[in-house]
């Protein structure tokens, strides 16, 4: 009988939180920070626009003349973000995200985003799939 590869839905991180791009990248650094996460969801009228990562933002503090508590996500967030159906199987998420070198997608259903797969949710899935193989 062979295997069924899992869905993202089963690793992903519920409850993302997101922005709009006109909001703050002091805001969007705070909330990142408060929350323990490096990738937010950038949306306008609730549509996905981008994603603002903590890498992105920690080169944009670095700038000189760039004043975090003026300056838009808009103008810092990635645009286009890997977005994937959350009944898409882990192992084609996880390989083009390796193949694309990023670090996370936005998971999304009848347009909402319902969820985040990270690098750390593939090594989660990875950790468990491993161990499970190691059990049969």
């Amino acid at each position: 009988m062979p295997k069924t590869i899992p869905k993202i839905a089963k690793f992903m991180t519920t409850l993302p939180l997101a922005v709009e791009s006109s909001a703050k990248l002091s805001m969007a650094h705070q909330i990142m920070h408060d929350n323990k996460v490096r990738h937010l969801p950038i949306v306008d009228g609730g549509k996905l626009v981008g994603l603002l990562s903590m890498s992105d933002l920690h080169l944009i503090e670095t700038l000189k003349d760039v004043d975090p508590a003026v300056v838009e996500v808009g103008d810092a967030m990635t645009r286009d973000p890997y977005a994937v159906a959350s009944d898409e199987p882990l192992d084609e998420v996880a390989a083009i995200m390796a193949e694309r070198k990023i670090g996370s997608a936005v998971v999304m259903d009848a347009g909402n985003i319902v969820g985040m797969f990270t690098t750390t949710d593939a090594l989660r899935a990875l950790a468990e799939t491993l161990r499970m193989r190691a059990h049969h």
